[in-house]
């Protein structure tokens, strides 16, 4: 796969606070990449260096494979904070604006406006707009160009449920449309559900890189239960019983690497056992999350 972004060693000092340090990542075209960590983490300041906004203190990064021009920031849209919009003039109005300030096609307007879902609502003023539908014109101002690359910071906050789940839905439409999405946020659930990869910040360090999908895997715990008088001591003799524990009247089992929840039912079967509860629990991004930031700093794992 395409290398959209490349980052090596970019740190960002200010006085004596290192807010981004020494961060090496890379992010692949076509991904949905989330950086995820508490606020103060060093997202907004990652983002910021990327569009140019803040000057690093040191290291460097690429797009597309070639060095930072204005030719390679017009490939790439950004909503980085409030944009600022005309409060009596339309969406459509102030769309059009920016389309005149950044020189792209009037056509596109129709298109992105599709994209946000504001088709309908496009000639009514902006200040009747909901806090969400500001959020969806942002949105709609920075695909004016047809950028390769959508950045998106904190694209969520402050949005009320139902305004979370629209800009969701418009995050893997557009992904879905072949953008690569580069998106900061401290919400666990955002990034699971829109996210193909996310990067976890600590003080401005990174702490984890990889993809969402691996989530969980390597470890499996099974919750078993069954009418045996000695099931302890039955569990204890599995092969692939790394530890056990229990929880009520459940057994909590941590499996060895290579065994399953399939291999220790088959195991109480042939004893005999028949499991009047088998459930395998999975590791939650939640739990790795916070397993990842009670880590030490130069614990990082990809």
């Amino acid at each position: 796969m395409e290398t959209v972004l490349s980052i090596s060693q970019l740190t960002k000092t200010f006085g004596r606070i290192t807010a981004v340090n020494k961060l090496d990542l890379e992010v692949k075209r076509g991904q949905v990449f989330g950086f995820l960590g508490p606020n103060g983490s060093g997202k907004t300041t990652t983002l910021g260096m990327l569009m140019g906004v803040v000057n690093p203190t040191a290291g460097n990064f690429s797009w597309f494979g070639k060095p930072v021009t204005h030719g390679t920031r017009k490939k790439i849209g950004a909503v980085l904070e409030h944009p600022i919009f005309y409060p009596y003039l339309s969406g459509q109005k102030n769309l059009e604006l920016t389309a005149l300030i950044k020189g792209a096609p009037h056509h596109h307007i129709a298109h992105v406006l599709e994209a946000v879902e504001l088709t309908s609502r496009k000639d009514d003023k902006y200040k009747t707009y909901s806090l969400g539908m500001k959020q969806r014109l942002a949105i709609a101002s920075a695909l004016l160009n047809d950028p390769i690359v959508l950045i998106l910071d904190e694209p969520t906050n402050g949005l009320d449920p139902m305004g979370i789940a629209e800009i969701r839905n418009i995050i893997k439409k557009i992904a879905a449309d072949g953008k690569t999405i580069i998106l900061a946020s401290h919400l666990l659930d955002e990034v699971q559900k829109v996210c193909s990869h996310f990067a976890v910040l600590r003080r401005g360090t990174l702490m984890h890189c990889g993809a969402v999908d691996d989530v969980g895997k390597g470890e499996e715990i099974v919750e078993v239960a069954a009418y045996h008088d000695d099931l302890a001591l039955v569990l204890q003799e599995f092969s692939g019983t790394l530890s056990q524990k229990k929880e009520n009247s459940n057994y909590l089992i941590r499996l060895k690497e290579g065994f399953n929840s399939q291999d220790l039912n088959r195991f109480l079967f042939d004893k005999g056992i028949i499991a009047a509860h088998l459930l395998t629990q999975k590791k939650s991004l939640e739990k790795q999350f916070l397993e990842i930031l009670e880590e030490p700093d130069h614990a990082i794992k990809k």
